[in-house]
């Protein structure tokens, strides 16, 4: 009996000693709300009868009250002016084994709805792939003979830009025909080192539009709709922390992670 109990002495003291540096790296919680003061950009207009796809593409709720007029609101705000579509992330940890992963499965989701990319805003690792996917048919589409039939899928366009102040260049534009069809790329930007972001626009359609802020590890979030946000398992210590909007613009803090516990920060973006 008294072997067995020092057996499992033995074992617990075990156990214990493996969860102990995990919990010493279990890190801590940041929350906060990224807000936007000023005035808030008008919306960009465009008439669908000037694109492909017209009448599909005025399902798409985001329209004038005559349905004639698509409406890109690159800028949200909440009434308690909250920043719909921030990211806010972690930029002084780089996380190579994490990284890593993405060489094979994709970093960020796109899909086409409704001729709209969803997520607006998003991540990609840099050299890790990249996934679109058109998920848009036609179905009161009859088609015309010698022409591809909508009813089989819209045709969407993805052309992504490593975008760097004025300056930009291609990293893949490929067309997606039907429903279904997609894209995993691999993306390399060679601006990224210098603070370049991802832009995604369809060829056939200007209004549909994407930014994706390049990241090097797992701590980072787009924003709720009120522009409030929370990262769990933050290590431990000093780090910096952007608040980035494509439109809006970026706003850099630094926080001071407890072990175990959490932090709070907000940012305040302001408008031109």
């Amino acid at each position: 009996m008294k072997k067995d109990r020092s057996l499992m002495v033995s074992f617990l003291a075990i156990v214990a000693l493996l969860v102990a540096p995990l919990l010493a790296q279990a890190g801590g919680t940041v929350t906060g709300k990224v807000t936007f003061t000023g005035k808030v950009p008008p919306a960009k207009e465009f008439a669908f009868s000037k694109f492909p796809n017209t009448k599909f593409c005025q399902k798409n709720t985001n329209k004038s009250a005559d349905g004639e007029t698509r409406l890109l609101k690159e800028v949200q705000v909440t009434k308690g002016g909250g920043l719909k579509n921030a990211v806010v992330s972690v930029r002084d940890i780089s996380d190579k084994a994490w990284m890593k992963k993405f060489k094979k499965e994709p970093s960020q989701k796109v899909f086409s709805e409704l001729c709209e990319f969803l997520p607006y805003t998003g991540i990609v690792v840099n050299k890790g792939k990249f996934y679109v996917e058109n998920k848009d048919a036609d179905p009161d589409d009859p088609g015309k003979k010698g022409n591809f039939p909508s009813k089989l899928g819209v045709l969407h366009n993805p052309h992504s830009f490593d975008v760097l102040g004025a300056k930009s260049s291609t990293l893949f534009n490929i067309a997606l025909a039907k429903k279904g069809d997609s894209l995993n790329k691999k993306i390399k930007m060679r601006m990224a080192k210098r603070g370049s972001v991802m832009r995604l626009q369809c060829d056939q359609h200007e209004f549909m539009q994407g930014w994706y802020l390049p990241v090097q590890n797992p701590f980072y979030t787009v924003v709720k709709d009120d522009g409030t946000f929370e990262l769990k398992g933050v290590p431990a210590g000093k780090h910096k922390l952007l608040a980035w909007h494509p439109i809006a613009g970026k706003v850099e803090a630094e926080v001071n992670v407890p072990e175990g516990g959490s932090v709070k920060a907000d940012f305040t973006i302001k408008g031109k």
